[in-house]
């Protein structure tokens, strides 16, 4: 029987709604045999996750989405079993968390204008040590009766092209690659053609960022388009890069299921292959 595998799901020790034991246990039921946990610019949730594989059967891939920056477009960078105390990342990740931090308290005064929200509103939303961010400004819209869903609130409220975003600081895609490989991680680009919610990154950057060591490239996404996989599919063949597929799964507050796309068995061997730490096995 072919394996399934979700590579790319968050918990809620950064915008997602389950513990990590809650994700594997969902994982279980929705017939998965491995996941990785990805929270954003955090690894809080690494030994919570592992504790549960025995119990529900599911396959642990410890890794993070790593917040980036390229000439003021988001780019998110997914890592995979890396050595979590790893310098440069570890000061990535904290440099990350703590201008987020600051950027969000803007961001909700900039909104408070027009919408009823406070900073302490955002906050009783975000998790106890873990990374704040637009996801959780999004809960407190919802839960003001702003919106009717995060999705919703991103795209009418929080997306960059709006008056009410303020940018924050996370490294270059490429040196993100660098020191993700330097932390003995593989790095996967995330939903590079993500267009509700985020500016396109230039192709040139996605070379750029290929040359430095990427191995591989979320193709198969919920926000991709058909032509959108096309047109990464393209890009995967021209640069050597592996073909990913995922869920993006953040529980309640996104449609997204756990396990609507997966990825190949043999790429996620490539990864394990390449990775420093193992994966946690039942």
């Amino acid at each position: 029987m072919v394996k399934r595998i979700d590579p790319h799901t968050h918990s809620a020790y950064s915008d997602g709604t389950d513990t990590p034991a809650q994700l594997l246990a969902i994982a279980a039921q929705a017939g998965l045999d491995t996941i990785a946990l990805t929270d954003h610019d955090t690894t809080i949730g690494w030994d919570e996750a592992a504790a549960a594989v025995a119990d529900t059967g599911v396959s642990l891939i410890r890794g993070a989405e790593m917040s980036c920056s390229s000439s003021g477009i988001t780019v998110h960078l997914l890592a995979y079993l890396f050595d979590p105390a790893s310098p440069g990342l570890v000061d990535n990740f904290r440099r990350t968390r703590e201008d987020r931090e600051t950027r969000v308290a803007r961001m909700v005064e900039n909104l408070s204008a027009d919408y009823p929200i406070t900073l302490d509103d955002v906050l009783a939303f975000a998790p106890e040590g873990g990374p704040v961010g637009r996801p959780h400004i999004a809960d407190a819209l919802v839960a003001a009766g702003a919106f009717p869903d995060r999705s919703a609130a991103f795209v009418q409220a929080l997306h960059p092209s709006g008056p009410y975003y303020v940018h924050y600081w996370a490294p270059d895609p490429v040196e993100a690659v660098r020191c993700v490989r330097k932390a003995g991680g593989v790095p996967v680009l995330a939903h590079p053609r993500a267009r509700k919610r985020q500016r396109l990154l230039p192709e040139a950057v996605i070379a750029d960022m290929a040359e430095a060591g990427l191995f591989g490239i979320e193709r198969d996404h919920r926000d991709h388009a058909p032509e959108d996989r096309a047109d990464v599919e393209r890009m995967a063949r021209e640069m050597g890069l592996a073909m990913f597929g995922s869920s993006d799964y953040h529980g309640t507050g996104k449609p997204n299921r756990i396990g609507e796309n997966t990825t190949d068995p043999q790429v996620i061997a490539e990864v394990i292959a390449q990775g420093t730490i193992e994966v946690v096995e039942p």
